[in-house]
């Protein structure tokens, strides 16, 4: 490969990607030039002698870009030896060393050029130069030399500056040193006694840091007998020092485990260094290097110090991930330190803040929930009183519309957290049952409208789980609804919540009562009325409504089933007396058009009649009373809902149920199916919640299972590795499965898969060109994350030797070229490969299109040209499944503008298997709960899933099965960019027409 490698892969150390049209035609190029590939290089080189030193700069950088792009550029050198190097002004200078760097040094006879006997004695200068800078510069520019015919005059001088009286130039001498020996270790055999010598005698610094990594590098015993020497002194080492030779002890290490215990000490002093990057690395090299629960525990103690320290929220993010990385091993040792961690929570960041509840949530035990329960309180409480000060200063500044918007966006960002933190609360509460009474007495608070729908949503789901799964708190959950439904609601889903658990979970005649009474007060005073407020009911006939008719909006809402409906909003210029401070009332939200909410209040008041009257000894006039009272209710809302002035007209469906209601009450339906049915499905519901996440953790166990055949690994018969900083616990598996595949466990890792899942597949090979073609070729095709690594193997099918062989390739969509690729030579039969770089910038459908050019070799300059084959990059391998809530769902749908949306149109019949099928092929998860598919003969799912780059992927599938037995219905993608919604969309139509 290196006899075939470019002029500018061989001698190059700097690599500079430009469109090479720009370039010349920036400041009044030729474009005609451009376009036949020409460059003027009379006018470059005019540009290079001219006195004026803007024109001086900008044809040097021409020269340079074009240069490392692939235009022969090597005419030039002898101006810019004369023109350029020769420069007083240091920038200037600079540009012409770069220029040096990638022009070939030899001619094409392999012979050293001319022209560099002016270059070695221009640099000899410099490298004696008074000036401290120009030494520097010279020094660098060694370290960039790739021929020992360069070098070999210039060692004197170089060795010769390491003595000089100024540590910038000594510190440059170092890396030079360090060059010199490591490429062409003739030149200077003795650099590490002699360095050996410099670090014992050097004061400063970073000299003796660049002298320590030079014999780290190249003599590690010298560099480890120095250390042993200054051992005790290493504390009192600045910080370059430090972490310089906390890689020297990892090397150590690793190489010769037995040594760990000389190092310790040091280490463990290390932890208290004042540099928060010393410390962060002697913990991560203790964890390296030791498993005790002692050294862990000292680390994991740091990574909390630094994360309650330091205000970087990266390198907050950082921390936490070291933590769980430690919590998969040491969980046992972590849960000590949970209160540390929850220390975090100050960070005003909301990713900084979930994965430290994710943590936390982990971590927690018997022993410290109490502990975590109380922080979490106290984060609740701080949130309420963060919003109740928001609340108060809005009358002060509700003319200022950049602060109310600034405010409003606060707000969003409290209610996000203070429904995470609710969640977390939950979660916790599930796993700890003596912790629920508590739970409960601090989640009842956020009921309120005040605080937001958001968290008030997640509060009612909670006490809903708490009635059904805890009996004996349920009397405690229904005072608390109780209290709660006295002040304005949140929205009107919280409402709902409220009221189908009052209607439920109220057994004892007291408990009815007094929820049947409050249920009752909430639509106020019948009969039911347009614009009129429940104070003033009684003096309807006097007073004129006082405010104004709403303006109705219909818009189309999903559902939690998947399904479409009608949503109804309406917006209205209230008076005073009308709405509350936090919200509106459940009889204006019911006036206002809310059917929804009215009918689900009728029902719970009709469950609660029926209830009563099937409790024995209920006396007859009470409950006769209270089936009346249940009557009117139903019967006003039909009646208002059909009024003319009315805010909305009702819908059927809720006249149906509400009919129901009526029939119900007089006697002429059975009770069982109205009194159990949402009962038993919300039984079934919490039931396969549970099942869910039992099967998660069989999973987990089966993960974590060691079979049979599989290799026994004894930790303390072999020597520990180290893999991005946190030592290597797969043992000789790992190794075996990184020789079978080639592929490291480190990298595939990286990658975000197993060590099999990078490994080279067959899948992934495409053809390039045809088998007829002079040249065939076929490209590998590796994703990862952020970047796509093509293979393309090139082989010579013709019986001529080919030339300049050279991969041209471009990209559609968010795809970006890193480099050129090298040109070949291929000879008869020859076969090479060549490797380029693709770095991605999103999940968007992208395209990588180019040809193959040659020229053949004797020919008269005859050259060809092949057009390669195009390789899609398919989103699957961005895309991973994901999970939401049915609330976070909704919002998401209705915000995001894309959608796709696609006919079903498939072979499949049973719309079990379809959803399966799909789930398969889009690589997503479905939210919806599954088992009714084939029973109702209709499909309703939520699908959903996340990019590499945090990019959302919504999918809501609605299909049924026609009377022949086919399936009929949309696959409707929804996402925030065009290009997630398109891809999907392309995706499901291939998969269902290779289906069919």
């Amino acid at each position: 490969m290196a006899s075939a490698a470019s002029a500018l892969e061989k001698q190059c150390t700097l690599l500079i990607n430009v469109d090479v049209a720009s370039v010349l035609g920036s400041k009044g190029g030729d474009k005609s030039a451009v376009a036949t590939g020409g460059v003027d290089l009379q006018e470059l080189r005019k540009a290079l002698e001219s006195q004026d030193m803007a024109t001086k700069m900008d044809g040097l950088k021409k020269i340079l870009l074009l240069h490392l792009n692939g235009e022969k550029m090597d005419s030039m050198l002898m101006s810019v030896i004369r023109y350029v190097l020769p420069h007083e002004d240091a920038h200037m200078r600079k540009l012409g060393l770069y220029f040096l760097e990638t022009v070939d040094k030899k001619g094409p006879d392999g012979n050293m050029l001319p022209e560099m006997i002016l270059v070695v004695n221009m640099i000899r200068n410099d490298l004696v130069h008074p000036n401290e800078y120009t030494r520097g510069c010279a020094l660098r520019f060694c370290c960039k030399l790739n021929d020992a015919q360069l070098l070999e005059p210039l060692v004197p001088s170089i060795r010769q500056n390491l003595e000089h009286r100024h540590s910038y130039v000594r510190r440059n001498a170092v890396l030079a040193v360090h060059y010199v020996f490591k490429q062409f270790e003739f030149l200077v055999p003795d650099a590490p006694e002699l360095l050996e010598e410099f670090l014992r005698n050097e004061g400063d610094l970073s000299c003796k840091r660049n002298a320590l990594t030079m014999l780290m590098d190249c003599d590690r015993d010298r560099a480890v007998l120095y250390l042993h020497e200054n051992i005790q002194q290493v504390p009192l080492w600045s910080e370059t020092m430090q972490l310089c030779s906390l890689e020297l002890i990892k090397q150590v290490c690793r190489q010769n485990p037995a040594e760990k215990g000389k190092y310790m000490q040091v280490i463990f002093a290390l932890l208290n260094a004042s540099s928060a990057a010393v410390v962060y690395q002697s913990a991560m090299t203790l964890i390296s290097m030791s498993s005790a629960p002692t050294a862990v525990r000292a680390s994991a103690q740091c990574f909390c110090m630094l994360l309650a320290s330091q205000s970087d929220q990266n390198v907050k993010l950082i921390l936490l991930d070291r933590l769980l990385e430690l919590r998969k091993g040491y969980a046992h040792v972590l849960q000590e330190l949970v209160m540390d961690v929850l220390r975090a929570l100050t960070t005003p960041n909301m990713d900084i803040r979930r994965k430290c509840l994710s943590l936390v949530t982990s971590l927690v035990t018997n022993r410290n929930v109490d502990d975590v329960v109380e922080a979490l309180k106290k984060e609740l409480v701080k949130t309420q009183a963060e919003m109740s000060m928001g609340g108060s200063r809005t009358g002060s500044v509700a003319s200022d519309a950049v602060t109310a918007a600034a405010r409003s966006a606060e707000t969003a960002v409290a209610d996000a957290y203070r429904q995470l933190l609710v969640k977390t609360v939950h979660g916790i509460s599930l796993k700890f049952k003596s912790v629920v009474p508590v739970v409960l007495n601090i989640l009842a608070d956020f009921l309120s409208g005040v605080l937001g729908a958001g968290s008030s949503a997640d509060v009612v789901v909670f006490m809903r789980e708490v009635c059904e799964l805890h009996p004996h708190l349920r009397p405690a959950v229904l005072d608390k609804l109780l209290a709660a439904m006295k002040n304005p609601v949140a929205a009107p889903a919280v409402a709902r919540g409220i009221i189908w658990i009052l209607g439920e979970y109220s057994a004892a005649p007291a408990e009815i009562r007094n929820a049947f009474t409050s249920l009752v007060g909430l639509l106020g005073p019948f009969p039911l009325r347009p614009d009129l407020p429940a104070a003033a009911a009684g003096e309807a006939e006097e007073t004129a409504p006082t405010a104004s008719l709403p303006v109705v909006k219909k818009t189309p809402a999903v559902l939690a089933d998947g399904t479409y409906a009608t949503q109804i909003a309406e917006s209205t210029v209230a008076s005073a007396g009308t709405l509350g401070a936090a919200g509106p009332s459940v009889r204006q939200l019911v006036l206002g058009g809310d059917y929804f909410l009215g009918v689900a209040l009728c029902s719970a008041l009709t469950k609660l009649a029926v209830r009563l009257g099937l409790i024995e000894n209920a006396p007859p006039e009470v409950v006769h009373k209270v089936k009346a009272e249940a009557m009117l209710a139903c019967a006003s809302l039909i009646t208002y809902g059909r009024f003319p002035g009315a805010a909305a007209t009702i819908d059927e469906g809720s006249v149906a149920r509400l009919v129901s209601c009526i029939r119900l009450l007089n006697n002429e339906i059975s009770p069982g199916m109205f009194l159990a049915s949402s009962r038993d499905v919300f039984v079934a519901l919490v039931a396969d919640k549970k099942r869910k996440d039992q099967k998660l953790a069989e999973e987990q166990a089966v993960k974590n299972r060691v079979g049979a055949e599989q290799l026994i690994d004894f930790e303390i018969l072999r020597s520990r590795r180290i893999q991005g900083g946190v030592e290597d616990v797969t043992g000789g598996e790992g190794d075996m499965a990184s020789a079978l595949t080639g592929v490291s466990s480190a990298s595939a890792s990286a990658a975000g898969g197993s060590p099999s899942s990078s490994a080279f597949s067959l899948g992934r090979v495409m053809q390039l060109t045809g088998m007829s073609d002079p040249l065939y070729a076929e490209a590998h095709v590796l994703v990862n994350a952020y970047d796509i690594l093509l293979d393309v193997t090139v082989i010579n099918k013709t019986s001529k030797t080919l030339q300049a062989v050279t991969l041209e390739l471009a990209t559609m969509g968010d795809l970006r070229l890193c480099e050129r690729p090298a040109q070949l030579t291929l000879a008869p039969g020859d076969q090479k490969s060549i490797r380029a770089n693709i770095k991605v910038s999103s999940s968007d459908t992208g395209v990588i299109f180019g040809n193959l050019v040659y020229d053949i070799a004797g020919a008269g300059g005859d050259s060809g040209c092949i057009i390669l084959n195009d390789i899609h990059i398919d989103i699957m391998d961005y895309i991973r499944p994901g999970e939401v809530s049915d609330v976070a769902f909704r919002a998401m749908w209705a915000e995001f503008e894309w959608e796709n949306k696609v006919v079903v149109n498939t072979q499949i019949t049973d719309l079990a298997e379809y959803l399966d099928y799909i789930l398969a092929s889009t690589n997503m998860k479905c939210l919806t709960l599954r088992g009714m598919e084939n029973e109702s003969g209709f499909l309703a799912a939520n699908l959903y899933a996340t990019s590499v780059f945090g990019e959302d992927a919504l999918v809501n599938i609605s299909a049924e099965k026609a009377k022949d037995g086919s399936l009929a219905g949309y696959v409707r993608i929804r996402s925030k960019t065009q290009g997630i919604a398109l891809s999907l969309g392309d995706k499901v139509t291939l998969k269902q027409a290779s289906k069919s």
